[in-house]
C-alpha cells in the first residue's frame, strides 16, 4: 500500500481538499492518505517549504509527496515529479523545490501527462493525482515525463553574519505560539565556539542561555532553544510566545556573541 502525503494550501472549509483525496482514492482505493498540512498561507511556497523540509524525512522510502501550492495552471510554469532521497514529489516548477532541498534533486521530470479539459482550473486533481498515484503504485518518472536539468530558483532569507553577531528572522510561527528563526543549530555553533552569548528580539526583551526543553523555566517564563527542525526558536514555557512577545513573522532577530 503506497503512502502519497498532502501539503496545500486549501484549507478545510471548501471542497477542494475533499475533491482532492476522491481523486486519489478512485485512482488508487488503497493509498494511505497523509496530510502534512491545508492551512498554509495561499501561494506562500517558503512556508510551505518549510514544513514539508521538516516533515518528509521521517516518512518511509518511496513516499509519494504531493505540493499543492500555487499549481494552477500558467503558461509560464511547468509541473514536475522529482525522486530524491528515496522520496518522489509532485507539483508546480515555481520555485518551491530549490528551497525544499539542500542539495541538487537526483531525477527531475516535466509531466507530460495529458490534461483532462474539465479540471483545466484545478491540475491538483487531475495531472497531479495521476502522476502521484502512478509513483505510489511502483511506476517510473520515465514513463509520466521527459528529463530536465534544472529546475526554478528562489532565494530564502539568510541571516547576516558577522565575526561576533548573527542577524536573523522569524520565519515561522507553529501551534502553539513558538516563534522559529531561520538560524540553524550548526551556524548557530560555528559562530559561538563556545562562547557566552545574548539573543536581543523586540526593542529590549534579552535570552542568555540555551534550554534543552520548554519546562526549564518556569512557567510563563520565556526561553530560547534548538527544537525538532533544529532551527532556534524563542519559546514560553506553557504561554503564547508569539504573541505576548509581539513576535511576527519576518521580524529581526540577534545573537552577540561575547569575548
Amino acid at each position: 500500500m503506497g503512502i502519497i502525503t498532502l501539503t496545500t494550501d486549501l484549507g478545510s472549509k471548501d471542497f477542494y481538499q475533499s475533491a482532492l483525496k476522491g481523486s486519489l482514492l478512485g485512482l488508487m482505493p488503497n493509498v494511505n492518505i497523509v496530510d502534512i498540512t491545508h492551512e498554509v498561507p495561499s501561494f506562500n511556497i517558503s512556508y510551505a517549504a518549510f514544513l514539508l523540509k521538516n516533515a518528509y524525512p521521517y516518512f518511509p522510502k518511496n513516499t509519494v509527496h504531493l505540493i499543492g501550492i500555487d499549481s494552477v495552471y500558467s503558461e509560464n510554469t511547468k509541473y514536475i515529479a522529482i525522486k530524491h532521497r528515496d522520496h518522489f514529489f509532485v507539483g508546480a516548477d515555481n520555485g518551491i523545490f530549490s528551497l525544499l532541498f539542500d542539495d541538487v534533486p537526483e531525477d527531475v521530470v516535466e509531466l507530460n501527462i495529458m490534461q483532462d479539459l474539465k479540471y483545466l482550473h484545478f491540475p491538483l486533481v487531475d495531472i497531479f493525482v495521476k502522476a502521484a498515484t502512478h509513483l505510489a503504485k511502483g511506476g517510473r518518472l520515465k514513463d509520466i515525463g521527459l528529463p530536465v536539468a534544472e529546475i526554478e530558483q528562489k532565494m530564502l532569507l539568510h541571516p547576516v553574519i558577522e565575526r561576533d553577531i548573527i542577524r536573523g528572522s522569524v520565519v515561522y510561527i507553529d501551534t502553539f505560539c513558538n516563534v522559529i528563526t531561520n538560524i540553524t543549530k550548526d551556524l548557530f555553533t560555528k559562530i559561538q565556539k563556545n562562547r557566552d552569548f545574548t539573543l536581543y528580539f523586540r526593542k529590549s526583551e534579552t535570552i542568555t542561555q540555551l534550554s534543552w526543553h520548554y519546562n526549564e523555566v518556569q512557567e510563563g517564563e520565556k526561553l530560547c532553544l534548538f527544537g525538532i527542525s533544529n532551527h532556534l526558536e524563542i519559546a514560553i514555557n506553557k504561554g503564547k510566545a508569539s504573541g505576548l512577545l509581539g513576535l511576527h513573522l519576518g521580524d529581526i532577530v540577534r545573537v552577540e556573541f561575547h569575548p
